[in-house]
């Protein structure tokens, strides 16, 4: 007779919520291997049309949504103003 493997099944994710209502132990369930992804927030962002004609451009040439070269651009820019804060901190530092 053949041994079979007793597959476990995994409970999902609302009766793992019904079991931690309860005050059950469901540590077991969570791996800590997963990423924590925070909250995303919709904006609206007016472009002139020739801004947007350059973002569709860059868009084209790196073969990604439009959307995805704004994000890369904002925080390209984003960093830059956070290195250009904290070389003017040191700066201030030393006079």
């Amino acid at each position: 007779m053949k041994q079979t493997r007793e597959s476990k099944k995994v409970p999902s994710a609302e009766s793992i919520a019904r079991m931690a209502d309860r005050g059950e132990d469901v540590s077991r369930f969570f791996t800590n291997r997963g990423k924590m992804v925070r909250p995303i927030q919709r904006v609206n962002v007016d472009f002139t049309a020739s801004m947007l004609q350059e973002l569709d451009q860059a868009a084209a040439e790196l073969n990604v949504s439009r959307q995805a070269v704004i994000k890369a651009f904002v925080r390209q820019a984003l960093d830059q103003h956070h290195l250009a804060r904290a070389s003017w901190a040191w700066v201030r530092s030393k006079v």
